[in-house]
């Protein structure tokens, strides 16, 4: 069919067949995507108008990524399932690893608790009540080797929840390998190390923006030496969308950061080339399916670009946007929560869709509390039914060229660029972040979308539509209190049985090259061999960069 008929004939559609129907009376479903954008009624090829094929498109393992960073994806290899996980004491977060690489998850994702990222040892006052109970509890040597016992460090992949004390945890990682004859050249993981998003969306900080992009600067030009298969830091999105930011905001200040993180890479003298490859993505994934894939794409089309026009990276791997993904916990409702099965479900399916490297799918039962060793099985077999069974890792890219996903890319692009382009009018994300406007422009999202489902202008099933008067109960998973007086008094033994004038000389030579403005991670890795403590190793830092106090934006 020529052009001028297809145009002729799509016009005619729209005035006799649709127009009549929709006069009748539609189904209600206004301004559900990025901005308040309605999804199109009918997507055509008209829709792929100022889009190059070959140019914004193009084909999957090569610039500009928009299909996938590997030429054959899933059909060569499938993507890492790495169930996060992380509980109580190292012991039971062991047993709960243990449990899941026997059931096929392929890589480990560690949960740590409050005090951990806060850099709190676990006998600290404000710890009291929080030990265990997001994430395990770390604060010593001793427990990263029990947290580990048993796990091939040299052939698994582990990926660590940290931020704050990224540095110490990654040098307690590495100690415990050396214990067991375990080159660190061998390691391969990643540390989330990402501070920024912290200031926006999360609060786990320690010190001000600006001295904790010297440590991440520090760890980067370490890590390279002593651990160069170790991804030194996880761009993270996926907790600025829980704090309520919509698809396009999403990938704006997630490359905003990375932009970010980039220039630090490069005040402490690395090579752009070289470091751009260890750098990885962490995007959430919601439960509008093509949304979700188009963000997925323009994420990797536009940081492609940013790679090459801004840092002069000319090399596929350099330009890459590699990515771990994970299910919305924003989206699992406490009310009739088997339903949050679907979700997930739907969301793993997006991730997968959208060319993940890595996926965690979040458990039924975790707006009620932690998983239960069954519901977190029922999420990794989510995956392995994904992978195995439905058919959609047999094609590379399926929505590759589809009119409707095509055309939200690009849409989503573009509201990316004006947001992007407005983080550097105000001199980058650091300074973004330090006037409010990032906090600012999630807020509102996060408003918008509440109202929504006030409303009922966004059906939520089991909360505002399709409500049933009694939730069938589930078994919860509990964090026995007994395990924080046991963690504490393991505590007291170590810091009993361990040279103590050793850890301190150790702990005093950490701070005095803080001050001093050296690299701290050499002295933080003697420190932790020299057994001193998660939390008396982070207090030296406080002691040389102080502590952050929040931005008030409201």
């Amino acid at each position: 069919m020529a052009d001028h008929d297809w145009k002729r004939a799509a016009e005619a559609w729209r005035t006799q067949q649709l127009e009549p129907l929709k006069a009748q009376g539609a189904r209600p479903r206004k301004g559900l995507l990025a901005g308040g954008r309605d999804a199109h009624d009918l997507y055509t090829p008209d829709d792929l108008e100022g889009i190059d094929l070959a140019e914004d498109v193009g084909f999957p393992g090569q610039p500009p990524f928009t299909r996938g960073v590997q030429a054959n994806m899933y059909r060569g290899r499938l993507w890492t399932m790495r169930q996060y996980a992380g509980f109580g004491s190292a012991k039971a977060t062991n047993e709960r690893f243990r449990l899941l690489l026997e059931r096929g998850q392929t890589g480990l994702s560690v949960a740590f608790d409050l005090p951990t990222q806060m850099g709190r040892d676990s006998d600290h006052p404000m710890s009291l009540g929080e030990v265990g109970k997001v994430g395990v509890a770390i604060d010593t040597i001793d427990d990263m080797e029990t947290l580990l016992d048993a796990i091939p460090l040299g052939d698994v992949s582990t990926s660590m929840t940290i931020n704050s004390t990224a540095g110490i945890l990654l040098a307690l990682y590495v100690a415990v390998a050396k214990r067991r004859g375990i080159a660190a050249n061998r390691l391969r993981g990643t540390i989330q190390n990402d501070l920024l998003k912290e200031y926006v969306a999360r609060g786990t900080y320690i010190h001000p923006p600006r001295p904790s992009l010297k440590v991440i600067g520090d760890i980067f030009s370490w890590a390279s030496r002593e651990v160069p298969k170790w991804n030194v830091i996880s761009v993270s999105g996926y907790h600025m969308r829980e704090a309520g930011c919509d698809a396009a905001q999403e990938i704006a200040f997630t490359l905003a950061d990375g932009i970010a993180y980039v220039e630090t890479a490069l005040a402490a003298g690395l090579d752009a080339e070289r470091f751009a490859s260890q750098l990885s993505f962490f995007f959430n994934v919601h439960n509008n399916l093509l949304e979700e894939v188009a963000k997925f794409r323009a994420a990797r089309k536009l940081w492609s670009d940013i790679m090459a026009t801004r840092f002069g990276v000319t090399s596929a791997r350099g330009r890459a946007l590699k990515f771990h993904c994970q299910t919305a916990g924003a989206t699992l409702t406490a009310q009739q929560p088997h339903n949050n099965v679907v979700r997930v479900t739907i969301q793993a399916l997006a991730a997968v869709l959208g060319g993940a490297q890595s996926l965690h799918t979040n458990s039924f039962d975790e707006a009620l509390a932690l998983p239960t060793a069954q519901s977190a099985t029922l999420a990794l077999r989510t995956q392995q039914i994904i992978a195995t069974e439905s058919g959609v890792a047999d094609v590379v890219d399926p929505f590759g060229g589809s009119w409707a996903v095509e055309r939200m890319t690009r849409d989503l692009e573009d509201a990316a660029k004006q947001y992007l382009a407005r983080v550097d009018q105000l001199g980058g994300m650091v300074a973004a972040i330090e006037q409010g406007y990032v906090q600012r422009e999630i807020q509102d999202a996060s408003y918008r979308y509440q109202m929504e489902i006030e409303r009922g202008d966004r059906p939520i099933v089991g909360v505002n539509v399709y409500r049933d008067a009694h939730d069938e109960p589930v078994p919860l998973q509990h964090v026995d209190p007994a395990l924080e007086r046991e963690q504490v008094e393991r505590l007291a033994a170590f810091r009993r049985d361990r040279d103590g004038s050793a850890a301190q000389s150790a702990i005093e030579a950490v701070e005095r090259v803080a001050r001093e403005g050296g690299n701290v991670m050499p002295p933080i890795v003697t420190a932790v061999e020299a057994r001193a403590t998660v939390g008396e190793i982070a207090d030296a830092l406080r002691r040389v960069y102080g502590e952050h106090v929040e931005i008030r934006t409201l």
